[in-house]
C-alpha cells in the first residue's frame, strides 16, 4: 500500500478543511432543519458529535501535517 507524501497529504488536508467541511456543515445543519427541533443540550451534542465525525475518515491525512517534513 502506497502512502501519501507529507506534501500531498498538506495539500488534501487543505483541501478537506476548506472545501469538505464547509459542505459537511451545510449539510449536517439542513439535515438538523428536518426534525423538530430538539432541546438546547440535545441539539449541542448533536453538533459536537458530527463535529468529531466528520474527521475519523481523514486521520491519516491530518496526522503529521503539522510537523515539519520528514524528507520521506
Amino acid at each position: 500500500m502506497s502512502t501519501l507524501s507529507h506534501k500531498a497529504r498538506r495539500r488534501w488536508a487543505l483541501i478537506i478543511l476548506l472545501v469538505g467541511l464547509p459542505v459537511y456543515i451545510v449539510v449536517a445543519v439542513n439535515v438538523i432543519d428536518l426534525f423538530e427541533r430538539p432541546p438546547f443540550l440535545l441539539e449541542l451534542a448533536v453538533y459536537v458529535v458530527l463535529g468529531i465525525v466528520w474527521a475519523l475518515p481523514f486521520r491519516f491525512i491530518f496526522r503529521g501535517v503539522g510537523k515539519a517534513d520528514d524528507g520521506g
